[in-house]
């Protein structure tokens, strides 16, 4: 006597689906914050005929306590140039825009091993500075 085998359906799980949903949402949130810089404290410098980026691929803030983050995460001087080396890839020139944002205390000893280290990483630097402010005579 010959025995029929069932056939095994493949079917998706309807009710994962919500959950599987959810947790993408939650990743792009994430990967959206991984370049969010706004909870760093910070002054810039003033300056004239200011000119804004096309776009920008990474951001380096040096903050009032001397403290430099690349993209929001603190890092140390000496590893500036290789973890930028990595986030700008092979971009051709002309899209390897590096925001650079200091505070408008900080003194050149602080600043000058990140410029360095934009050059060295092959970045386009562009200094983030705050317009001047026509003073008005009474």
């Amino acid at each position: 006597m010959i025995l029929r085998r069932k056939k095994l359906e493949a079917n998706v799980p309807s009710m994962a689906m919500g959950d599987i949903a959810f947790l993408l949402l939650i990743f792009i949130v994430l990967l959206a914050r991984a370049r969010d810089d706004s909870h760093l404290v910070w002054q810039p410098a003033t300056g004239s005929e200011l000119v804004k980026p096309a776009n920008q691929n990474a951001s380096i803030v040096i903050d009032k306590m001397n403290i430099t983050y690349l993209n929001g995460r603190p890092i140390q001087n000496e590893n500036i140039s290789d973890q930028l080396s990595a986030l700008l890839g092979e971009l051709p020139p002309g899209s390897r825009t590096v925001l650079f944002k200091v505070h408008k205390d900080v003194v050149a000893e602080h600043f000058e091993p990140a410029i360095e280290a934009i050059s060295e990483a092959g970045g386009e630097l562009h200094h983030v500075l705050e317009p001047l402010t026509a003073i008005k005579t009474p």
